[in-house]
């Protein structure tokens, strides 16, 4: 892998540099936000490690402008601010998992490495222009929804609201994010509408199958996973 770490604490960055390079990846080290966020452009990055509280630009904002320019480059954000809140903030910029300094090195890795095989899994899938989750299939160029091998039959919201839970699985996404990418952000993400058409997909998608993929996180959004 080619990984990323933003963080200002040199001797830490450089403790996870020789760790990961030592398994054969190949690391590179920005010392503060806005440098991260250049080189997060400029560069083709298989993951990248992001701290939170830094000089120029903090972790959230990094993840939020990746996001913004539908950059989806796996992001671990690392910091010592494990409560729900900080977790919800990390998810809403756009994190795909969290590790609360300190840490155990392994589990670095092994979270790592699973965001890696993950976000080649669904590349994978685009390329393929299918994505499928559990008998879940949605096909991109027919727009298609297959459960089970039966057809779903959904509304042009309803399956840009599906599509975008399946590029996204296994990560929460929050209202935040479904109300700009899947309206524009005409919506007002505190409406109701949102669970309304999480509602709709429920009924169509998981009522009579198993297992159920579609999940509520409280305080953060919702998830597709099996």
């Amino acid at each position: 892998m080619k990984i990323l770490i933003v963080e200002d604490e040199l001797r830490l960055a450089e403790f996870i540099k020789r760790g990961l390079e030592e398994h054969t990846h190949l690391v590179e080290i920005a010392k503060d936000g806005e440098m991260g966020l250049k080189m997060a452009f400029d560069n083709d990055y298989d993951v990248i490690i992001m701290d939170v509280n830094m000089p120029k630009m903090n972790g959230y904002d990094v993840t939020q402008t990746i996001r913004s320019e539908k950059q989806n480059t796996p992001i671990l954000m690392l910091t010592a601010m494990g409560t729900l809140d900080d977790k919800a903030l990390g998810f809403d910029a756009g994190i795909d998992d969290f590790l609360v300094k300190p840490f155990q090195f392994q589990e670095l890795l092994m979270r790592l490495n699973a965001l890696h095989r993950r976000s080649a899994m669904v590349q994978h899938q685009v390329k393929r222009n299918m994505m499928k989750v559990a008998d879940l299939e949605l096909d991109l160029t027919a727009r298609t929804v297959l459960r089970a091998g039966k057809d779903i039959l959904l509304t042009a919201k309803e399956y840009a609201l599906l599509e975008y839970l399946m590029i996204n699985h296994n990560r929460v996404v929050s209202r935040v994010d479904i109300a700009e990418k899947i309206w524009d952000t005409d919506l007002d993400p505190a409406s109701n509408t949102i669970d309304t058409y999480i509602n709709f997909l429920r009924k169509k998608v998981d009522k009579d199958f198993s297992p159920k993929l579609i999940h509520t996180i409280v305080g953060m959004g919702y998830i597709l996973k099996e």
